[in-house]
């Protein structure tokens, strides 16, 4: 992409794939390096330090970067930024299908940035960008290529619930017999009829248990982890 000016690239130390040299092999505009897993927010804000450039574009590894929205940001990187934060539309690639409605798209991500006026947030998963004001709106997509199987989903299902319970537990919230049936109901609801998942035919109505299934999973572990430690 002719907007950008280096690539860095975090890769975890305990990675056993071929990540780190295939990195390398793209050169001197890519800077990989090894480092510790810190958690989400702290991994990046790591990635940050390593930049020499103030305006950063976010992208995790399973995201690309369309050629309109490499335009668009090309354009901009030229424009006078009357913003600190910008906002990108995402749209998801879930089971082998774009979804196109279940409230997924467009899934507006806070992802360019001013390092100067941003940090990240603290959260142990879905981590965030904190600054003052507010964000401008780019309009090209940025793919997100988020679960190829179901496989895949139970994994990061199981992880991300896991943080997200003890993210729960440091707020000191409880889980209610509400949280663990209402809640799930909710989302599914939301998703599958209120945000239209219908649209999106067999793939809309998984999504949509799946989803409730991670709110039931999350507030299912928080009821452990209280429940354990009430019995020590």
């Amino acid at each position: 992409m002719d907007c950008i000016d280096e690539i860095i690239v975090l890769v975890d130390s305990k990675s056993t794939d071929n990540t780190f040299p295939l990195v390398q092999s793209y050169g001197d505009k890519v800077k990989c390096i090894k480092t510790d897993w810190k958690g989400y927010s702290q991994t990046k804000q790591e990635a940050v330090s390593y930049c020499t450039n103030n305006w950063i574009l976010w992208i995790d590894a399973d995201e690309a970067v369309t050629p309109e929205l490499s335009v668009e940001l090309n354009q901009l990187k030229n424009d006078k930024k009357e913003f600190s934060v910008y906002s990108i539309p995402r749209k998801a690639y879930f089971l082998g299908k774009w979804i196109k409605n279940s409230g997924w798209y467009p899934g507006r991500v806070e992802r360019l940035f001013d390092k100067n006026k941003v940090k990240f947030s603290d959260s142990n998963v879905h981590e965030h960008l904190i600054y003052e004001g507010i964000s401008g709106k780019l309009n090209s997509d940025l793919e997100h290529y988020t679960d190829p199987n179901i496989h895949h989903y139970f994994e990061k299902l199981n992880r991300y619930t896991t943080l997200a319970a003890e993210e729960l537990k440091t707020k000191k919230e409880k889980a209610s017999i509400n949280d663990l049936f209402l809640r799930p109901v909710f989302i599914f609801v939301k998703m599958f009829i209120l945000r239209q998942g219908y649209r999106d035919g067999i793939h809309g109505f998984i999504l949509a248990v799946f989803s409730s299934m991670y709110v039931f999973v999350k507030y299912a572990k928080l009821w452990e982890i209280k429940n354990n430690k009430s019995n020590k």
